[in-house]
């Protein structure tokens, strides 16, 4: 066993004395597959030295794990918690039969007096593992987070493209029948009276479906009631259809009072007929053009966030990355968020790497509205410093406890329950406007307030 410890560097500089009180003060476990040697969230008070077998080292992302790394004979587990007297951030499980010896926290402490030589070999340890571990769960992060981005916008995307499906093929019926009910109509003897009155119907129809009628639920149905009756009462087919487009319309009882005085009785049903379906068809126009309208704007704003064929580091309107990322998660917050822009947009172009400046934004809002569950307010400020751009990003969420406030931007350190973030996001940010843009990130918070505010360098050039 001693020759065996030796060969691990951690121990490589322990004497025979030290080896023997160290296998003596230990003790030696044994796992079966699938049993938990190590479980995320709990406190770290051992470490573990592999004498048999292998073990899989998982944390939970989401609803699915993800794999850090495998460990085998000769190496050493659990001393990053240790050494940091925190919670464990990653679950161990046996893949195979284990042995392992576990040597607990007072007796590892007191191995790194014992051995200078240890305490190196622990802290690069520590590194390589932080920095792989790191790694993975960026990658993992960033994967995740452009999942929920494609989800929230294949969403956004969903719904005008439906509309522009669904108007297309009830437009190819309402053209359809204005044609059917334009013949019928030319094959009348129509006086030129009624001729007129024709020509000045179609205008008034083209005029009204570009506006659309803003009308209460309430008053709605009881002006379609009322059109119903007397569409009834004139023998007009389909009445209960026809009504709801008259009203969209703008059209009242007492303009078609006026029609029935222009028209004879046989005349009648098909210039209502006619109006209604032509009036539907522009209606379904002005439809189908904003829905793609809509389309056009979300593609814009994702080439706009991700700033495709363009310099990394480029002079930005700081505002433009805001409000794209608004319209990049407008699926998480249009149901119950309200929005208030306190830009000020006399501010220079900032010299900036705008797709990463993006990714911080996409962070601390989409951290705001979890935090608020979908209801409440969320404020966006912007002004300027005598040698930075300042922007905060506020909610009136229920706040973050003052005594974890200092950890916000620390790497894996996350508010979330175990499972639901890998605790990168902000650590991530940090990075971007601190170390990457020369900024500076702090937080203020307290119940029913929140609020991140990010100063940027107006150039990076000289920094």
């Amino acid at each position: 066993m001693n020759d065996f410890l030796r060969a691990i560097p951690l121990f490589s500089g322990l004497d025979d004395y030290a080896v023997e009180r160290l296998v003596a003060m230990s003790e030696e476990l044994e796992l079966k597959p699938g049993d938990y040697l190590i479980r995320e969230g709990e406190m770290g008070d051992a470490m573990y030295i592999i004498l048999e077998g292998k073990l899989q080292v998982r944390r939970k992302a989401g609803e699915s794990e993800v794999v850090l790394a495998e460990r085998g004979a000769g190496e050493v587990i659990g001393e990053m918690s240790v050494v940091d007297q925190a919670p464990r951030f990653a679950s161990v499980i046996a893949l195979t039969n284990v042995r392992v010896m576990k040597i607990d926290q007072e007796m590892f402490m007191a191995l790194l007096d014992w051995s200078p030589g240890s305490a190196r070999a622990i802290l690069k340890t520590f590194g390589q593992r932080l920095r792989s571990s790191n790694a993975t769960l960026q990658q993992r992060e960033k994967m995740a987070s452009l999942g929920t981005l494609a989800a929230g916008i294949a969403h956004e995307l969903n719904n005008p493209a439906a509309a522009v499906k669904r108007g297309a093929a009830q437009l190819r019926d309402d053209l359809g029948r204005v044609e059917e009910l334009t013949v019928q109509l030319d094959g009348l003897d129509v006086s030129e009276a009624q001729r007129e009155a024709l020509k000045n119907l179609r205008v008034q129809i083209d005029e009204n479906a570009r506006h659309e009628r803003n009308l209460d639920a309430i008053t709605r149905s009881d002006y379609e009631s009322a059109i119903q009756d007397w569409l009834d009462a004139h023998n007009v087919a389909e009445a209960w259809e026809i009504a709801p487009r008259l009203v969209a319309l703008g059209f009242t009882r007492d303009m078609l009072e006026q029609w029935d005085s222009v028209f004879d009785d046989k005349t009648l049903p098909l210039v209502i007929e006619w109006a209604a379906a032509r009036g539907s068809g522009i209606s379904l126009l002005s439809e189908i053009s904003e829905s793609a309208e809509r389309i056009s704007n979300i593609v814009k704003a994702i080439k706009e966030y991700s700033y495709l064929d363009q310099a990394p580091l480029q002079e930005i309107d700081i505002h433009d990355g805001l409000e794209n990322t608004l319209t990049i998660l407008r699926n998480k917050w249009k149901q119950g968020i309200t929005i208030h822009r306190n830009y000020a947009r006399d501010l220079p172009k900032i010299e900036a790497y705008a797709s990463e400046l993006n990714q911080v934004w996409t962070n601390i809002i989409d951290n705001a509205i979890d935090a608020m569950k979908g209801q409440g307010e969320l404020t966006l400020c912007t002004y300027p410093e005598p040698d930075n751009l300042c922007v905060e990003i506020c909610d009136n969420g229920p706040g973050i406890p003052p005594a974890i406030q200092p950890r916000l931007f620390e790497a894996f350190f996350t508010t979330k329950a175990v499972g639901q973030g890998t605790g990168l996001g902000l650590h991530i940010s940090y990075n971007i406007i601190v170390l990457k843009h020369h900024g500076r990130i702090t937080v203020e918070s307290k119940p029913g307030y929140t609020c991140f505010k990010i100063a940027l360098p107006f150039s990076q050039s000289q920094k």
